[in-house]
C-alpha cells in the first residue's frame, strides 16, 4: 500500500506505476490494472485515472528478474553535476555538453540525468524536456515529478521562449527569416528513419537570425516556437544551410572539410530560455563551450 505524494499529485496511475517498478513491461502494468489488482482507495480504476495526493494505491505482489541499478563512472558523474549553471527551489539547469544522451535507451546504458540524480543523490530529479545527444546547453531539470509535469506543460503551452546557437554550413544571405515548415516524423529515406518537411506533418516554427558571417559558415541564433525533434536541422537544411557536423541531415564532404579543420561536433547549442515560474519572470542561460570559441576562430582563418 503506497500513498501518492504531493509531488506525484496528477499522475496518471500507469505512469506512477511504471516509475514506482522500473524494468516492468508496460504490457504487464495494463494487465493488473486491468484485472483490478491495482487498487487506488480500495475501488478499481483505469489507466488514464489520475491520482491526487493522498490517495492510497494498492500495489500487486511481482516477481522479477533482478536489473542491476544504473550506475554512471564517478568521474563523469562528478562532470556533469559541475555543469549545473543554475540551482533554484524546483529545478537544475545543466549546461549539458554534447556528445552525452540525456536519458538511457537505444543501446545506452546511461544518460546526463542518470549521472545528476547519481552525483548529487536526488533520485527524483525529473527531465522536463530533451535535447538530442550531439547538442549542448541549457536542460531543464526538475526537482520532483510534480515540478516536471508543471513545466512540461509550459512547453506544451508553448510559454516557454527558447533560444539556440548554430554554426549553419555557407553563408546566410536571406537576413532575419522565419521558417514556418511542417514537420513529419519517422520518414523513410535511403534506409533510414528521418524527420522530413511534409505537407501533412505538425507545424513547426523558427525564427532565424544572423550574428556573423565567415567564409564557409554563419553563426546563426535561432528562436523556435515549436518543439518539434530536429527542427532546427531539418529547418536549417530545408534553407540550405544545415548545421555544421550534421551527420544525418548535412554534406558529408562539407562535414568532412569541417572535422579536417577541427570542427568536430554537430554546432547546436541551447543558449537561453525565458519564461514566468510562479509570477517571477525567469531566463535561463548556457554559455557555450571553448569549442564554440575555437570553431570560429578558425573559421576566422579560412
Amino acid at each position: 500500500m503506497v500513498e501518492v505524494g504531493e509531488g506525484e499529485e496528477g499522475q496518471r496511475i500507469d505512469n506512477f506505476l511504471l516509475r514506482r517498478a522500473p524494468g516492468v513491461p508496460k504490457s504487464h502494468v495494463y494487465r493488473i490494472i486491468r484485472k483490478g489488482q491495482v487498487r487506488v482507495n480500495g475501488g478499481r480504476i483505469k489507466p488514464t485515472r489520475k491520482l491526487v495526493h493522498g490517495d492510497i494505491v494498492r500495489i500487486p505482489p511481482m516477481q522479477l528478474k533482478k536489473t542491476g541499478d544504473v550506475s554512471v563512472p564517478d568521474r563523469l558523474a562528478s562532470s556533469i553535476a559541475e555543469a549545473v549553471v543554475d540551482e533554484r527551489d524546483d529545478f537544475l539547469v545543466l549546461n549539458k555538453p554534447p556528445g552525452l544522451a540525456v536519458h538511457a535507451g537505444s543501446g545506452l546504458a546511461f544518460g546526463a540525468i542518470d549521472a545528476l540524480r547519481q552525483a548529487r543523490k536526488e533520485p527524483e530529479l525529473e527531465l522536463v524536456h530533451r535535447l538530442d545527444r550531439g547538442t549542448s546547453g541549457a536542460l531543464l531539470i526538475a526537482r520532483n515529478a510534480g515540478v516536471g509535469r508543471a513545466m512540461q506543460g509550459l512547453f506544451r503551452n508553448r510559454q516557454i521562449k527558447k533560444f539556440y546557437l548554430a554554426l549553419l554550413d555557407g553563408q546566410w544571405l536571406a537576413g532575419d527569416k522565419t521558417v514556418n515548415v511542417p514537420l513529419a516524423k519517422n520518414k523513410e529515406h535511403a534506409g533510414e528513419r528521418r524527420v522530413m518537411v511534409s505537407a501533412d506533418g505538425q507545424s513547426a516554427v523558427s525564427h532565424f537570425s544572423c550574428q556573423a558571417q565567415f567564409n564557409d559558415a554563419s553563426l546563426m541564433r535561432i528562436e523556435i516556437e515549436t518543439g518539434r525533434t530536429h527542427q532546427i536541422r531539418v529547418h536549417s537544411k530545408h534553407c540550405g544551410h544545415p548545421v555544421v557536423g550534421d551527420t544525418r541531415y548535412g554534406s558529408n564532404s562539407n562535414n568532412a572539410a569541417f572535422k579536417r579543420r577541427g570542427l568536430n561536433r554537430l554546432f547546436l547549442h541551447s543558449e537561453s530560455m525565458q519564461f514566468d515560474w510562479q509570477g517571477e519572470f525567469v531566463e535561463v542561460r548556457a554559455k557555450p563551450g571553448a569549442d564554440w570559441e575555437q570553431a570560429q576562430k578558425e573559421l576566422g582563418n579560412g
